[in-house]
């Protein structure tokens, strides 16, 4: 199983997304009352929490995570690694108490999805990083990931992992190619067709399907959207809608083709050379997680030098290696390419780890879901999920 396929569809509006969503102003946390007391020159230790399945691992002994201890041995920064993320808005719910009310959290470094790191950056919840001291993301971090609308400049977020929303299909069994995300309503897909339950993870292929541009989309269109797919619900041409469980729809055969995440599908292949992955001709989400500091933060300066590490080129390619997700650092590429191993030669070859031109064309980040719009937003399309 793959760490994105831990994910399950997000959209409801709970307390916590409420809250965000809301903007509540006492939520809001001013610029200058983020920073706490920074012990990381006497204390070399930093607290991490990140998602399950998204680190290297030993093969022999899954307890030791080789880049992790690459970099103590390096700095002498011991990391404790704590795999506690499994929902973006339940981990919002855990730490947010702390950061409204300007607390630390025990946390010096955390993952979340680009929507969710949205919220935390619009409510002040995360500090700015010193790119002074990160010279490695400076020079290699992914153009097309400099700038999402959520963070100019990316000064409180750096990509950990990113990745490809698009479809994924039984090349063998549906007897023909995809390439284009209004084919998946063509009439012999009847019954076969999945999309992604979360409103954040769902609606931008299906915009771009609709030639929209997704960096600057409308409450139009996506109510617009909104009646396309409820007719389709209801005259059952959409088989349902799925949080990981499309990969053993897919899988099985009892679903052609579905709305998927890239990384997942590497997997998928690797037991089933017919499964194909596609970005649409019309363009795919390129979505990522990112790394943050959130406020109070007691060891920010170990953090970042953390990040940078990451940020390395050679530390990159070893950790996509093990993720096999698309990677944030394009140097790595090289990296692998040249290693003389065959199966990381195959891996610096892969499209769907290392996008090429044409690929990275049709790719587009984007716009998060502001907060006056999410609980309509949101309402909406749960609706349109429990049909």
């Amino acid at each position: 199983m793959s760490r994105r396929s831990l994910l399950r569809g997000i959209g409801g509006v709970g307390a916590a997304a409420a809250l965000a969503g809301c903007g509540v102003p006492a939520a809001y946390v001013d610029e200058r009352d983020r920073a706490g007391r920074d012990l990381s020159a006497r204390d070399r230790t930093l607290d991490f929490a990140n998602w399950p399945l998204y680190i290297d691992t030993d093969d022999d002994d899954t307890s030791k995570r080789p880049t992790l201890n690459a970099f103590r041995e390096r700095t002498g920064i011991s990391v404790r690694y704590t795999e506690e993320i499994n929902d973006n808005d339940e981990f919002f719910g855990k730490i947010g108490p702390s950061l409204m009310n300007h607390q630390e959290t025990g946390r010096d470094l955390i993952v979340v999805s680009d929507w969710m790191a949205a919220r935390f950056v619009r409510l002040g919840w995360v500090q700015e990083m010193d790119r002074a001291a990160q010279p490695h993301v400076a020079k290699h971090l992914n153009p097309q990931l400099l700038d999402p609308a959520f963070d100019a400049g990316r000064l409180h977020s750096v990509p950990w992992q990113s990745g490809i929303t698009g479809i994924a299909y039984n090349r063998r069994k549906l007897g023909r190619e995809l390439r284009s995300t209004k084919e998946l309503w063509a009439d012999d897909l009847r019954g076969k067709v999945t999309l992604l339950s979360g409103l954040d993870e769902s609606m931008s292929l299906l915009l771009q399907g609709n030639g929209v541009d997704v960096t600057r989309w409308t409450r139009n269109d996506f109510h617009a959207l909104c009646e396309q797919i409820e007719g389709l619900v209801r005259k059952k041409h959409i088989r349902r809608f799925t949080g990981n469980d499309y990969i053993k729809d897919l899988s099985t055969g009892d679903v052609l083709a579905c709305q998927a995440y890239s990384g997942d599908v590497i997997q998928l292949q690797a037991d089933n050379p017919d499964i194909e992955f596609v970005v649409p001709e019309e363009g795919g989400e390129l979505w990522a997680e990112s790394l943050m500091i959130p406020n109070r933060a007691q060891h920010k300066t170990n953090a970042e030098k953390l990040i940078d590490y990451y940020y390395e080129p050679e530390v990159a390619a070893e950790l996509a290696a093990w993720v096999n997700y698309v990677c944030p650092v394009p140097a790595a590429q090289d990296v692998l390419a040249d290693s003389g191993d065959e199966e990381l030669v195959a891996l610096a070859e892969d499209p769907l780890i290392f996008p090429d031109a044409d690929m990275r064309s049709r790719l587009a980040i984007a716009r998060d879901i502001r907060a006056d719009e999410r609980q309509e937003f949101a309402k909406r399309w749960n609706a349109i999920v429990g049909l």
